[in-house]
């Protein structure tokens, strides 16, 4: 992987990690509870986000490596007793932080067939690179932002999806105790000291590869 792919991968996941949790503090605040929006997570901005492991080495490491970036930020704050419904609402919360991704991912596909569309050169330095061709000298400024879109959708999407598994402390654990019952939600609860290490071993076992080889052949059968 060459140094350019690394910089625009590592800018993208950054990109998509800040959107995910900003997201999560918007809808806590939308919810009642002003936590995150007072110690400003509720930014664009990367830097109140940041993890130094989470954020920087683990998808600095993973892009030297050759494999898929993703990564974490600071968790968000959220106060239970500010919110309504806190069960409810908690799901609510957890799945904006997806949503937001998921949401981008789509809006970078749009921008992707338009320049596609209008710059007949962007689609053949797309599928040359993608087709595992490299990267050719003297790449255009259109050519860099269709490789930037193009990791805009694959990475916003594989973070989403990363999240979505339901296993504390992941999102999709969230999710799924709004949606079971007060005793099966005590026992997804009594996994979250052993998640991280749940999560760990589902990587080294290759189960994550599983899940993205599918999802990045068919972001390339929708873009070609």
């Amino acid at each position: 992987m060459n140094i350019l792919t690394i910089a625009i991968s590592l800018f993208v996941i950054l990109f998509a990690i800040t959107i995910h949790e900003a997201a999560h503090g918007w809808a806590a605040n939308r919810l009642g509870d002003p936590t995150a929006k007072m110690l400003g997570r509720v930014t664009l901005n990367p830097i109140p986000h940041i993890d130094p492991i989470g954020t920087v080495l683990l998808p600095a490491m993973l892009v030297i490596m050759g494999a898929p970036p993703f990564g974490w930020a600071k968790p968000v704050p959220v106060n239970p007793l500010n919110l309504k419904d806190p069960k409810r609402d908690n799901l609510f919360i957890s799945a904006a932080g997806p949503l937001a991704n998921l949401s981008a991912a789509f809006l970078a596909i749009i921008l992707l067939k338009i320049l596609k569309a209008a710059v007949p050169s962007v689609n053949y330095f797309l599928y040359s690179y993608l087709s595992g061709r490299g990267m050719p000298q003297g790449i255009q400024p259109l050519e860099g932002l269709s490789l930037i879109l193009f990791f805009g959708v694959y990475l916003n999407v594989i973070l989403a999806v990363f999240n979505l598994i339901p296993i504390p402390p992941l999102d999709g654990s969230g999710i799924l105790i709004g949606l079971v019952s007060e005793k099966a939600a005590q026992k997804i609860e009594t996994l979250r000291p052993f998640g991280f290490i749940i999560v760990l071993g589902l990587l080294y076992l290759g189960v994550f590869r599983l899940i993205i080889r599918p999802i990045y052949s068919a972001i390339i059968l929708f873009l070609f």
